[in-house]
């Protein structure tokens, strides 16, 4: 789809139109599964397409339709959303710093601490919702800034424009995770950040049956560059999996607005239940991060966490549950629950999971499309 022809519709029509227009040969509405590696050519001449690791029809399309979606200059899709920030990682140098949210996910701590301090690349977790603490923090080596916000799992918000501001300003780029918001709720790029890192597994997708990544630029400078780096690197998603995900996305805004209606009315449930001690949603923060967070955010997500006041009560919980499934992962129609403190955040050290708040009890849950009534009752019953 040509961009003047797509520029002044809403979000949920580009949505909707994820993939369409992408079959100039038969005019298939839904883009076609080309489930292939290489491509015939004339003579010595390429065509648009010569080998998949590059460039894919299917992967194309699916990158268009998120591109669109965030207003960028160009995204990218990799086999997983650890991939995706493994590969913006590698824009780095050797020497080379970056500053990322304290409670961000787990496997971002892993990946810095465990896997990239190894070349050289350091990094510091660091309380983003405070602009002061993160300047203590900036080194004349500091390159990027890894925000997620809300956070994940206590949905603590940071100021993306003025993270935005003083990584520019000390020659620093900024990423924003946006897998809890989406383009439909938050976009970064438009609040000056450099990147947008996704989990496409999670609400892009919606279904948890695909594992994907995703990265739209701000710049073609900075397009160019990392599809530089993929193609060399070859963490890209394959076609079937491309196609699965240009699928979800027709129903991504339909989708947030179901779920988010849903976490309201369970946050609110929640915070007036004896047998929980304290809820973390963007709706429920005190009356400054709230604001803060709709300057930047037009709803509040369908992620929310809390701490049962008997925390050695939390597995009993998850197995009382019916509806709600306990599993890893998040941001697919049905609702799951998990246990960060020994399931998504066990690779932080103790100290700094209970020093967060990430401690035992605390459950985070992500808020499907079914009945509300049903999921009120189904966490009513598992908590008396």
């Amino acid at each position: 789809m040509p961009a003047h022809e797509s520029r002044n519709w809403h979000l949920e029509s580009l949505a909707a139109h994820s993939g369409v227009g992408q079959d100039r040969l038969y005019g298939a509405v839904s883009t076609p599964i080309y489930q292939t590696v290489t491509y015939q050519h004339p003579g010595t001449e390429l065509g648009p397409y010569d080998y998949s690791r590059t460039e894919n029809p299917t992967r194309h399309a699916a990158q268009e339709a998120i591109n669109r979606l965030d207003n960028g200059a160009g995204a990218l899709l990799y086999s997983s959303g650890m991939a995706a920030l493994t590969a913006l990682v590698h824009t780095l140098q050797q020497g080379d710093h970056v500053l990322i949210t304290e409670d961000a996910y787990g496997g971002t701590y892993r990946i810095m601490v465990d896997i990239f301090s190894k070349f050289g690349i350091a990094s510091s977790m660091v309380n983003t919702r405070d602009i002061d603490q993160v300047k203590q923090h900036i080194t004349s080596k500091t390159r990027l800034f890894i925000v997620e916000t809300p956070s994940n799992p206590l949905l603590r918000i940071s100021p993306l424009e003025e993270l935005a501001e003083l990584a520019h300003a000390h020659h620093a780029e900024l990423a924003v995770d946006n897998t809890f918001m989406t383009a439909v709720r938050q976009r970064p790029l438009e609040l000056g950040a450099d990147y947008v890192v996704y989990s496409a597994t999670k609400y892009l997708a919606g279904h948890n049956d695909v594992l994907a990544g995703a990265i739209v630029c701000k710049t073609p400078e900075q397009y160019d560059k990392l599809n530089e780096l993929t193609n060399a690197t070859g963490s890209v998603l394959g076609p079937w999996d491309a196609w699965l995900l240009l699928r979800g996305l027709k129903t991504l805004a339909i989708r947030m607005d179901r779920q988010e209606s849903n976490a309201r009315r369970i946050a609110e449930f929640l915070s007036h239940h004896q047998n929980i001690r304290h809820v973390y949603y963007p709706e429920l923060a005190d009356h400054d991060m709230r604001e803060r967070h709709l300057r930047q955010a037009s709803g509040y997500g369908a992620m929310l966490s809390f701490v049962l006041t008997h925390p050695e009560e939390y597995a009993a919980v998850m197995d009382r549950l019916q509806v709600i499934l306990p599993a890893v992962s998040l941001g697919g129609v049905e609702s799951l629950i998990t246990h960060p403190y020994n399931e998504t955040h066990r690779e932080l050290p103790e100290s700094m999971r209970r020093q967060l708040g990430i401690v035992p009890g605390l459950m985070r849950l992500s808020v499907g499309i079914e009945h509300i009534d049903d999921l009120l009752t189904d966490l009513d019953n598992a908590l008396r």
